[in-house]
Parts: C-alpha cells; structure tokens; sequence
C-alpha cells in the first residue's frame, strides 16, 4: 500500500480508471468519489471503481492522502480553490489535465503550506466517458507526463509518482510549458485536425450526396477521435491557445505544400512527401 485514502473528484474515464487501477495493485486503502452527477457516481459504487460516494468535497478530502483532480481542464483550478483550505496537512493533490502550465500555475498559488500540487498528464483514453468507460489496465505501457517546478515537493512527487507505476504507467518529468508545446503537437492538433476533417466532409455539398454514409474503415479509423468529448476539447483548444495556433500554423503549411505538389502533379514531389510522412509514422510504432 502507498496510500490508506484516496479521493478522486471526477469519476469518468480517467478518475475512474486510476481508482481501479490502485485497488487492483492494492496500492491504495479504500477510495472516495466525487462528481457532478449522482448517476454517474451510484455507477461507479456500483461497479467497485469506489468504496464510497461524497456529496461535499471539503469534508471528502479533510483526511485524504491524496486528491486525484480528474475533471475537464478548465475546471480543475476551481475545484482546487474550493477544497484547499480544507485539506489534511501533508495532503498531496495532483490531476490529469493535458494543459499545464496555467493550470499548476494557478493551483500551486491556492495550495495551502504543508500540502503540495503536483500537475499531471496521463497520456492514455478512449472515445469514451463516465465511470462506466473505466478500467484497470488503461494507463498499462502508456506514459505519464509529471510537471514539477522548483518548489515542488520531493516526497510528493514521489508519491506520485509511485501511485502511477503502480498504475502501470511509466512516468516522466517536464516543464509545464515544454509539455503544452509538445502535446499542441501530438494530441491537441490531431484532434482539431480530426474535427475540422468531420465537419468539412460532413457539411461538403456533392450532389445532394450524404457523404458521410460512404465512409469506411480508414475515414473512420482516423476520425475516430473527433467522438471525444467537445466540452473537454473545446477547453483545451482555448488554455493551449497559443502553442495551439502555433501547431495549426505548422500543419496549414504542411497541407498547403502537398496541395501544390498535387496542383503541379509533381509525381517526385508526392512520392518524396509521402515517403517520409510514412517513415515518421512507422518510427512510433
């Protein structure tokens, strides 16, 4: 065991999923949930993600170990600001929004002294959400991205990230502005580009054709993430704007030079584009 309590506020894919993750490694004593929808939360005792429910998030976390902050990016920093002179001395809270510079910016300032923030980006989900999405071996082989500063506090960043191999993740650590930079790149612009794909196949006009209804496997598998949540995306886009923008501008040159090779039907040209388009992608795997 690496923790006797747990609180988690926000019990859906993720939350949910770090809960049962622990309690399987018998990581953690017993867990607490919170969240804004009751029927969310009578699901998530239901399946065994928690071993109780709390409807006042300040009494929750007077004796946790740890707080586990697992709501949409915008909202963490007011969670935070609601449950911080509330926390147990020693109490360590940590979340798992994919922007973090502004959000371990304003949480550390709310932080009460003996108590410690450390910001967090687990980088595993699904299409899906809610507790009844959760389960044990999300975070298994996927990454998880810690972002401490200076002042952060060495035994919770320990802990930290101990509960996250626990988890079966492998943790690493970065700056919080190096990570919004990096994952503008390899997350936030795949999925705007994924979005904007959708909408401009979905609102193409070909003849009075429904175009979407020809769509296969390759259309759907690279699409398939513009079925996440829009409220959770439209967040991100909006905290990551800068480095965002930055990202779009870089893709927006790449598009417009393949469409002038295909405008110049620059055979030589196309082969060399996608060649090491295909060599990049390749590399992942």
């Amino acid at each position: 065991m690496i923790i006797k309590r747990l609180v988690v506020i926000g019990v859906g894919l993720i939350g949910g999923s770090f809960a049962l993750a622990l309690r399987e490694a018998a990581a953690v004593g017993s867990v607490v949930g919170i969240d804004s929808d009751p029927a969310n939360l009578e699901q998530a005792l239901s399946l065994g993600i928690i071993d109780q429910s709390a409807s006042d998030s300040r009494s929750a976390v007077s004796d946790a170990d740890v707080v586990f902050v697992a709501v949409p990016a915008c909202s963490i920093s007011s969670v935070v600001r609601e449950i911080a002179t509330a926390l147990a001395p020693g109490c360590i809270v940590t979340d798992a929004g994919s922007v973090k510079a502004s959000i371990v910016r304003e949480c550390e300032a709310l932080i009460p002294s003996g108590c410690s923030f450390i910001g967090g980006h687990p980088i595993a989900g699904t299409e899906h959400s809610g507790a009844a999405a959760a389960f044990a071996e999300l975070f298994k082989g996927r990454r998880c991205v810690l972002t401490p500063d200076a002042q952060s506090n060495a035994a919770a960043l320990q802990t930290v990230s101990s509960l996250w191999r626990a988890a079966g993740a492998e943790v690493c650590c970065m700056e919080a502005e190096h990570h919004d930079r990096i994952f503008a790149e390899i997350s936030h612009l795949p999925h705007a580009v994924a979005y904007a794909l959708v909408h401009a196949v979905g609102t193409a006009d070909v003849e009075g054709e429904n175009v979407l209804s020809y769509s296969a496997g390759g259309f759907k598998d690279f699409t398939r993430i513009a079925s996440s949540d829009p409220v959770m995306w439209r967040d991100i886009a909006l905290m990551n704007r800068d480095a965002l923008l930055s990202s779009i501008d870089g893709f927006s040159v790449s598009l417009a030079e393949l469409r002038n090779r295909i405008d110049r039907r620059d055979q030589a040209g196309l082969t060399e584009f996608f060649t090491r388009a295909k060599l990049f992608r390749d590399g992942i795997v």
